[in-house]
């Protein structure tokens, strides 16, 4: 097997993080419970180049929330507690028998949970800093091959600032989010530069929201983890990728909505080259 680690958690944190950058002021809250799934059979290689794989996929449900501690301050959580890692039969496609089954691990996942405080809070300019720890709780060597995971096995310390602009244009609420972070990893990982963006609007009288994002993800290529362990299985060290996606939200009460996300990666180093759907129900307590 090629030496790429399928890097989909990151992947996720990262889109499940750039989605608020206000703090939600005291006692309010956004809360999200939705299932996120990848399948793919190409990945991108150590050299930015595509590789074929044996269809592999990453499935989980997972609770995201942002919860008000005060007017400055929010606590923050992110976890996968159900995961799943997967791959199908690969199978001849001359004569249809099986080359080698399938196998599968189902478990919890690696889970972030963080805090965002306020340096700056008005009307049309929100100015914060977001510390996040990514809690090593998945598993990190699972299958026959000990190459099916639902972590990383390594405890890392995210620290970013955000900043955040609230606009109209034709009296269409709109709004655009930035942020730059830097992520420290743990366990011989590379250490990691963060960055992204997002920009939204409403309509309907503000039961729609459709949102565009951009994230990125750069290695300082300082770790000596290397791609594959001795015993076979694979981690991710040296990742990178550049990611865009969008999600659409609608509101079916003032609190209650539902919402569908799309992202894929449009390069990478060492990641899947495949998209991810996720598709949940949330509430916005404001």
């Amino acid at each position: 097997m090629k030496k790429f680690y399928l890097t989909t958690v990151i992947l996720v944190l990262a889109i499940q993080f750039s989605t608020a950058q206000w703090t939600k002021g005291k006692n309010k809250g956004y809360y999200k419970l939705s299932a996120w799934s990848l399948v793919a059979d190409q990945h991108y290689t150590d050299t930015g180049d595509t590789d074929p794989n044996a269809t592999r996929g990453q499935f989980n449900v997972n609770f995201y929330g942002e919860y008000g501690v005060s007017d400055k301050l929010d606590i923050i959580a992110y976890i996968p507690f159900f995961a799943r890692a997967y791959q199908n039969d690969q199978v001849s496609g001359t004569t249809g028998e099986i080359i080698q089954k399938g196998e599968a691990i189902n478990s919890i996942g690696d889970s972030d949970i963080g805090i965002r405080y306020a340096i700056l809070k008005k009307d049309h300019l929100a100015l914060s800093t977001t510390l996040k720890l990514g809690i090593p709780i998945g598993e990190s060597a699972g299958g026959s091959d000990k190459s099916f995971q639902t972590g990383d096995g390594e405890f890392n310390q995210l620290l970013q600032v955000d900043l955040g602009i609230p606009f109209t244009i034709n009296s269409f609420p709109l709004y655009a989010k930035t942020f730059v972070g830097f992520n420290n990893r743990t366990q011989d990982f590379s250490d990691e530069l963060h960055a992204g963006g997002e920009i939204g609007f409403s309509f309907l009288k503000n039961k729609f929201w459709l949102i565009g994002r951009l994230n990125t993800v750069q290695s300082l290529q300082n770790g000596s983890k290397s791609a594959q362990n001795s015993q076979g299985s694979i981690f991710a060290n040296n990742v990178e990728y550049t990611s865009v996606g969008g999600e659409i939200a609608y509101y079916i009460t003032k609190k209650l909505g539902i919402s569908l996300s799309y992202a894929s990666a449009i390069s990478g180093r060492i990641i899947y080259a495949s998209p991810s759907l996720s598709g949940g129900i949330f509430m916005d307590i404001k």
